[in-house]
This record gives structure tokens, sequence and C-alpha cells, in this order.
């Protein structure tokens, strides 16, 4: 017998509850909030959002099917399964976080706050669950590209935004920088670290870095298989180069690191709390995943 499929809500504790966690009570979170000009009605009113879309999206799921919940601080020990349907309920950042965990489930973006998300992932309203999550089942979706890192170790991570490799405080950091679709050329580098974006992430911290350069490649789209690299403040001296600082690659193309610092940790969509920590000599290679984030809608 099959299982009925799981639906799993994705949604992040709210500024107000990080509040009132603090200080205590209601009260007193009002009274700190005041103390320096501002007014925690506005936080309580997001807070209250956020928790009337979660309502309607629980109350739009079938009553055959399974449901759980899982905050984002928790993802990273949530077994997702393969039947299960992702609702995200919050930010577009909310999905780029959970995307790294799954491996082809359906994911519905709801936007529990219209107006203050540009709604790039969490692309419809509360309202429209109960529609989004039948046409989940039918397996019509956009498969957006990512980005993995993988290790001489195995040791692999995922991303759908962007992957940064370099130090965890953005300082210096030195390793020898390759590329298979340049006939293999290595050149030695010291520098604040090195991005790797998908047309996903151009919307972010890659776009940033794209504008910064002035650059003649066009971004890519996000179901395109074509990243970005960036090397960010590439040092010039006698015994490391500053001409491999920018470039694309395609479906089948890595860009490969190998360590000559101490140490050096890649992490991908802004969680460093869950990266890869490499040491001096190890390799890393960076290209376009396998794996595709199947967004509905």
């Amino acid at each position: 017998m099959s299982l009925a499929p799981r639906v799993v809500i994705v949604h992040r504790t709210t500024e107000y509850e990080e509040l009132t966690a603090r200080h205590g009570t209601h009260g007193q979170a009002a009274f700190f909030l005041s103390s320096r000009g501002r007014d925690i009605a506005e936080v309580a009113e997001r807070h209250n959002r956020s928790r009337e879309a979660l309502a309607a999206v629980v109350a739009a799921i079938p009553l055959t099917w399974r449901q759980a919940r899982v905050e984002r601080a928790d993802l990273d020990r949530f077994l997702f399964a393969p039947e299960d349907v992702v609702v995200v309920v919050g930010q577009d950042g909310l999905v780029a976080n959970v995307a790294k965990y799954l491996e082809g489930q359906p994911v519905v973006g709801i936007d529990a706050d219209p107006g203050r998300n540009p709604g790039v992932l969490v692309r419809h309203r509360p309202r429209d669950a109960g529609a989004l999550l039948a046409s989940a089942r039918g397996g019509g979706a956009d498969e957006l590209t990512m980005v993995e890192a993988v290790a001489d170790d195995t040791q692999r991570l995922v991303a759908l935004n962007e992957i940064y490799l370099g130090s965890a405080g953005h300082q210096t950091v030195r390793y020898r920088l390759g590329l298979d679709e340049y006939g293999g050329v290595v050149e030695s580098q010291a520098s604040s670290g090195v991005l790797v974006g998908t047309g996903t992430g151009a919307t972010g911290w890659l776009r940033s870095l794209w504008q910064e350069r002035g650059e003649r490649l066009p971004l890519p789209g996000p179901t395109d298989e074509r990243l970005l690299w960036y090397v960010r403040e590439a040092w010039p001296s006698p015994a490391t180069g500053t001409s491999l600082v920018a470039g694309e690659l395609t479906a089948s193309g890595r860009l490969s690191l190998t360590v000559e610092s101490d140490r050096l940790i890649v992490f991908g969509d802004g969680m460093e709390g869950d990266a890869v920590e490499l040491v001096w000599g190890q390799t890393v290679r960076v290209g376009v995943a396998e794996v595709r984030l199947r967004l509905v809608g």
C-alpha cells in the first residue's frame, strides 16, 4: 500500500517570537523597543500575518494527507521523504535554505508578508495553497539550477543561490584555482574568497559582484545550466596572480580550488553554520549540480 502524500511546512521563528523569548514578556520587549524609538506593534503585526498564513496553509491540506512542520533551525536534522510536498511559508531566502536538503520533491513558496518580500521564490498567497497542493502532485514545476561543491574526501554541499569558498571571517586565504574548461589552466591566488552563483542567485550576492565588475557576461536565468564565478579582492604578489578572477561554467565545467591555507570553508546560501571545512592540500570542485529545485508555479 502506497503512503498518502505528506505536506512538510517549512517556516522560521518570527522577530516577535525572538524578542519575547529574549526579554521574557510582551511588555518587556515593548519597553526595550520603545527605548530605542521603535514600536512593537509593527513587529507583532508581521508575526500575526505569518501565523495567519501558516493557519491558511494547514486548513488547505486534504484530510487524507499527512503533515509535518519544521523550523529553519532544524532543517539539517529533518528527514525529507520522496513523497513529500514541501510548502515554504515565509521569505524567498527560506526556499533557498531548504533547497539543499531536497532530492526532487516539489516546493510551493507562500509569501507570508506580501509587499516586504521580492516574491522571486515565494510566489503565491496563502489563499492559493489548496490549488497549489493539487498541482504539485501533478508534476508541473520549474526546474531551477543548483550549484554543488564536492571535496576530495567526498564531502558535498549543494546550494540554490551561490556557494562561497574562503575564510569564515572573510580574511585572505591562499589556494590554487583551476579551470577544466580552459585547458586545465591553474593559478595560485590569495583573496578573500571565491563566489560561484546560479541564475536564481543572480538577484542577490552574485548580482552585486556582477554590477561591481561591469561584466559583459550575461547573467544566467534560474533554469539555465550555467554559473558565473568571481574571485573577491585577488591580491597580486610574486607568488600569487590575478589573471583568473571571473568567468562562467557550463553544465560540464568545473572550477577547482586546492587549499594552501590552514583552513578553508565552503558554505551555501549564507548558511555558515552548515559548512564544509577543508584543510591544507585538499581540493574541492564546484559546478552545476545534478539535482534541481522543483518550484511549483
